[in-house]
């Protein structure tokens, strides 16, 4: 299993937004030195502190003049039309490309309902456009002329440049989030990146059940078919249980939960029964959605809920300073929560790797992250951790 990065670009409290970037940077060096696969970079608008990444591509140029081996991946790229044409996505992936050496790993998202409101897209047009940009785009990347004429677009013959370095192209990824989004990213024969939050194994295997199927009955959208399980996780490796304890990276993790219902616009009764049923998973629209204008309903924070992750949440909420011991124990069962000393992280990544997963996307960076933990857990993940999981 590879060990990848990945970041929202989180402010920290009192940090400059330049600061947020110059971090980014020095991170993605060190994780390049290190080993780690690739840095995955997250398309979001107007979530305030919670992303500082409205401009993936952008950020991942420059990255490219930093780095030298990691790959450079978009978790995902935004892809409803009214976001971004799918030829200029093609265009800009392809300079990425160029400029990167051919390290470029292209993942396209559907978004999520604050930005279909922010930007006016249809749900279910939503879908169908993903689907129909990832078979176009890698046929941008490979004809000459290429002209098109679909449902929503009509393209007369036009010669398409940059053309990737990367032969036949880059590597094509979706995000997915239920077990619908992983059939058809196995369908279409992309590889997957999955956003389950706190998923137990069974979650897991559901979804990468789902995932075969679709791969079973494959017409891929590109030249080749990219058959990888990649996740996205909470991540922090320390040397001591202490240190993990001590770097206050569970808290920031329920930070982050606790962000959730307000950035994708979902219903914070919904978010948190969800995590008492052990099936997180982004809400996917429906009843479970705030409408456009809609305020959250009035919740009652039971401080004293007797799900620990739920109580804790709740009194993060309310304004309490978390105990960072108490934080750490919540989250200690959570397989999919990669949170503490070399030898408990390294049983939680064999034993996702047992699942089928090839990918971890360690998502380091979480909100009040002091940054220089952060770049602690990038040394000890390298040191200790991306060696175990070399092949014998």
């Amino acid at each position: 299993m590879i060990l990848d990065m990945f970041s929202e670009l989180q402010r920290t409290a009192g940090s400059a937004e330049a600061q947020v970037y110059a971090d980014g940077i020095e991170q993605a060096k060190l994780a390049d030195e290190l080993g780690f696969g690739c840095w995955w970079s997250v398309e979001h608008h107007c979530t305030g502190d919670f992303s500082y990444c409205s401009t993936p591509d952008m950020f991942l140029a420059l990255l490219s003049q930093h780095t030298e081996r990691i790959h450079l991946g978009t978790s995902g790229t935004l892809a409803p039309f009214a976001v971004h044409h799918p030829l200029q996505v093609a265009e800009r992936a392809a300079f990425l490309d160029v400029v990167s050496g051919g390290r470029v790993e292209l993942g396209l998202a559907r978004s999520v309902s604050r930005e279909w409101e922010t930007f006016g897209i249809d749900q279910q047009e939503a879908s169908e456009q993903v689907a129909e940009a990832l078979r176009l785009i890698p046929r941008f990347w490979t004809e000459e002329p290429f002209e098109y004429k679909g449902k929503y677009l009509s393209i007369p013959p036009r010669d398409v440049v940059p053309k990737p370095i990367q032969k036949p192209h880059p590597p094509l990824w979706v995000t997915a989030a239920h077990v619908e989004g992983f059939e058809r990213a196995g369908q279409m024969g992309v590889g997957v990146l999955a956003t389950l939050l706190l998923a137990p194994p069974e979650t897991l295997s559901v979804a990468f059940d789902a995932y075969q199927r679709g791969l079973d009955n494959c017409v891929p959208a590109g030249a080749f078919v990219n058959d990888q399980r990649a996740l996205f996780a909470f991540f922090h490796c320390a040397e001591t249980r202490e240190e993990a304890i001590e770097s206050e990276a569970a808290s920031a993790a329920l930070w982050f939960m606790n962000m959730q219902p307000d950035v994708y616009s979902v219903r914070r009764t919904d978010w948190i029964e969800s995590i008492r049923a052990h099936s997180v998973m982004w809400v996917d629209g429906g009843d479970k959605t705030l409408a456009p204008g809609e305020q959250q309903p009035t919740f009652d924070f039971d401080l004293d809920d007797p799900v620990p992750v739920i109580a804790l949440m709740n009194r993060l909420a309310a304004g309490e300073k978390l105990d960072p011991v108490e934080a750490y124990e919540a989250l200690e069962p959570y397989d999919a929560v990669i949170i503490g000393d070399v030898e408990s992280c390294k049983r939680k990544l064999l034993r996702l790797e047992a699942l089928g997963l090839d990918r971890l996307m360690c998502l380091m960076q979480m909100g009040p992250m002091r940054p220089a933990a952060v770049m602690n857990s990038i040394r000890t993940a390298g040191r200790y951790l991306i060696p175990a999981l070399q092949p014998a």
